[in-house]
């Protein structure tokens, strides 16, 4: 399967054109929940730049310090070879971290601008979910994020090339990068959902808080499937965060909207 084309002196992949698309998307329609909300849609191309840089520095710092068995390679041999640490053209970008790197940039664009940042954070999570979904397609030419082997119809192929130690000799495996895609497509229209069928009773930040469990949920069940799961002290970190951000957040969301009940 072709990673990309050439274009003159210049290859194109595939992930990096799939990532920016759904980055794209995302903001489109952001525009429009800014719009919805009564905000001026040209904040969110505005803020589109720097949440493109934070997210995309965030997602390589996470893949950095929790690479995959498979790559060989650990933080600290990216830290002795800065260049290929920079290689994100290469894949290796973890979504944990580009949300940490989001968030972070969103903070402090809203403190130098003066927008709410809490109703932000609710204006751009369907969004997020939207470029997830598309974004995670960029795994797919890539030939990595796949799952354990299956015979089921919806089995995907994968090259000898792109098979993981110990599986050279399987073909198919789960399309978990597919699994995940829908995933995210239903969370972004169940945060889309919740937004306007519950406006009157939400608080700045409700949605935000569901996308933090509903992704996290998911995230947590696929994670069961993945054969090259980052390991950090023996412990899959990526499954274990999920775990807990997702608990954390819905006891936030009980507690905050508890305490409005019997105020």
């Amino acid at each position: 399967m072709p990673e990309g084309f050439t274009l003159g002196p210049l290859f194109i992949r595939f992930y990096g054109i799939i990532l920016m698309s759904g980055a794209v998307a995302g903001a489109f329609l952001a525009t429009k929940e800014a719009r919805r909300r009564g905000y001026d849609p040209e904040i969110v191309w505005d803020l589109f730049i720097y949440l493109l840089i934070g997210g995309i520095i965030g997602a390589r710092v996470w893949h950095i310090l929790t690479p995959p068995p498979s790559s060989g390679i650990t933080a600290g041999w990216y830290f002795a070879h800065p260049l290929d640490a920079l290689a994100i053209w290469k894949g290796g970008l973890g979504i944990p971290g580009a949300v940490i790197g989001g968030l972070i940039t969103l903070f402090f664009y809203s403190r130098k601008t003066g927008i709410n940042f809490a109703e932000w954070t609710d204006i751009i999570s369907p969004s997020l979910a939207l470029g997830q979904g598309i974004g995670r397609w960029g795994n797919f030419f890539n030939q990595e994020l796949y799952g354990a082997p299956t015979n089921l119809p919806w089995k995907i192929y994968i090259d000898p090339a792109h098979r993981l130690t110990g599986f050279l000799d399987v073909s198919y495996y789960h399309p978990l990068f597919l699994y995940e895609s829908i995933w995210n497509f239903a969370n972004m229209f169940l945060l889309l959902w919740i937004s306007r069928r519950y406006a009157d009773s939400l608080k700045q930040g409700d949605i935000f808080l569901v996308y933090l469990i509903v992704y996290p949920v998911g995230r947590f069940l696929l994670d069961f499937l993945r054969l090259d799961a980052s390991l950090v002290g023996g412990i899959n970190i990526n499954q274990t965060l999920m775990a807990v951000v997702a608990v954390c957040a819905g006891a936030a969301l009980y507690l905050r909207h508890r305490k409005a009940k019997s105020a």
